[in-house]
């Protein structure tokens, strides 16, 4: 390409404002393209209560200038403590605080979901993207490319990426057949507790005064807390198996029916979710490996829930789609040609799906190390884990180096700039060509 030619402009939709898609959003129009975000919902928010927020994905936030904003709405915990669902003794724990920071580069955050999502959704409106609510994408037109609305209008673009999570109508329309989430046989309880109210009780002290992540595990079930922002609420998420009607996948329910399922475990936790009243049930679903997320015509990707949709028990589903969303900013911002464009979303899914993959099957396989249920596997666990001999296959994850490594070492930013040189090697630097994936 002539180094005097302007680099294209592209005109990019995305279908979704959720976390992946306002952070493609953000990581394009930085890239310098124009975007504009489809919405289905008539208001833009996040539902849900907590969320984690490990360096792979916080690094990406500070890039894009988002450390101050993230920082004021977000609690740093200390350290990761997995605990005895009996007595709630510490079998292990893993130190964050210096770690993140000095070791992989960025912090870890703890925030409310919509605090999180109000967020990226002011960078996105100071950065011009467009965002449109009440837009229900009922078609897309791959070859063109373009989408139908359910008022039957026609938005066209260059570049459709679809980020419209776990029961994505962009996936199905990318398969071309119904592809509803799958059931995995667990349920969530989440619940937001005063931190006031356990501030009155003794032995809830030290879940309030000092930021950690705490896991209780125990059998078929476990449990994950940790400090929201001003200390003002303690989120508590409570794994156990799935008894919801079918057909429903998201509930209230009051805490009598949580008591019930933990009545044998810790009591400082019964205590905890005995200081509400109200508490939400969602069914914990996610989807089968697609072959593919991109289009053959070279003009559609699927980015997020929707093509990778995991379980929560690495705390990685919203992390690897901001990665997502910022390696496709990155490639996006080294496109010299519109004729590159099908070769770097060959690239983008060939960067991202072995990881991804890993992530959801790594997170599923979590289960089974923090669900044992009573007897000799389980004690052997407890065991490993209280002499803190660390060797691969160790049961707390986040303490093992290697997988530590993989989880928060992932350099999004620098895959897309060795994907780049070896593109510029193979085609003749800075020439336009096809840009060849690396797989």
């Amino acid at each position: 390409m002539h180094p005097r030619m302007p680099k294209p402009r592209l005109n990019v939709l995305i279908v979704g404002a959720g976390l992946g898609g306002l952070s493609a959003a953000i990581a394009i129009r930085l890239a310098g393209h124009e975007v504009l975000v489809l919405e289905q919902a008539s208001t833009l928010s996040e539902v849900g209560a907590g969320i984690q927020i490990p360096p792979n994905s916080s690094r990406f936030l500070i890039s894009w200038g988002l450390r101050e904003a993230m920082d004021r709405v977000s609690v740093l915990p200390e350290i990761i403590r997995l605990r005895s669902y009996r007595d709630g003794n510490v079998l292990n724990e893993q130190p964050l605080v210096p770690l993140t920071e000095e070791v992989y580069g960025g912090p870890y955050w703890h925030c409310h979901r919509a605090d999180f999502h109000r967020v990226l959704v002011e960078k996105c409106q100071a950065l011009g993207v467009r965002i449109l609510i009440n837009s229900m994408v009922t078609n897309i037109d791959f070859e063109a490319p373009s989408v139908t609305l359910s008022t039957g209008g026609t938005i066209g673009a260059d570049l459709i990426v679809g980020s419209d999570g776990l029961k994505s109508k962009c996936r199905e329309q990318l398969l071309g057949h119904s592809d509803p989430p799958r059931l995995t046989g667990d349920l969530a309880y989440r619940i937001l507790v005063k931190a006031e109210e356990m501030r009155k009780h003794k032995d809830l002290e030290e879940f309030v005064n000092k930021p950690a992540i705490n896991t209780w595990m125990g059998p078929n079930a476990h449990a994950v807390s940790y400090l929201l922002k001003d200390q003002g609420y303690y989120n508590m998420v409570l794994i156990c198996p799935d008894n919801m009607p079918g057909g429903v996948n998201v509930m209230s329910t009051d805490s009598s029916e949580v008591l019930e399922f933990f009545k044998s475990w810790d009591p400082r936790l019964q205590k905890m979710i005995g200081l509400v009243s109200s508490v939400s049930k969602w069914r914990l679903q996610n989807s089968t490996e697609m072959a593919s997320w991109t289009h053959p015509s070279g003009k559609f990707a699927l980015l997020g829930d929707a093509c990778h949709a995991t379980l929560p028990y690495l705390a990685q589903g919203a992390a690897i789609a901001v990665e997502d969303g910022g390696v496709l900013g990155g490639l996006l911002a080294k496109l010299e040609d519109r004729s590159q464009l099908p070769a770097l979303l060959r690239t983008y899914e060939g960067l991202r799906k072995n990881r991804t993959t890993k992530i959801v099957v790594g997170s599923t396989g979590m289960r089974d190390i923090l669900h044992m249920e009573d007897g000799e596997k389980q004690k052997r666990r407890d065991a490993v884990l209280l002499a803190d001999d660390i060797k691969p296959g160790f049961p707390n994850k986040w303490r093992d180096p290697t997988f530590r490594n993989f989880l928060f070492a992932y350099d999004g930013a620098r895959e897309v700039e060795i994907a780049w040189e070896r593109f510029r090697e193979r085609s003749g630097s800075g020439a336009a060509g096809v840009f060849r994936a690396r797989l």
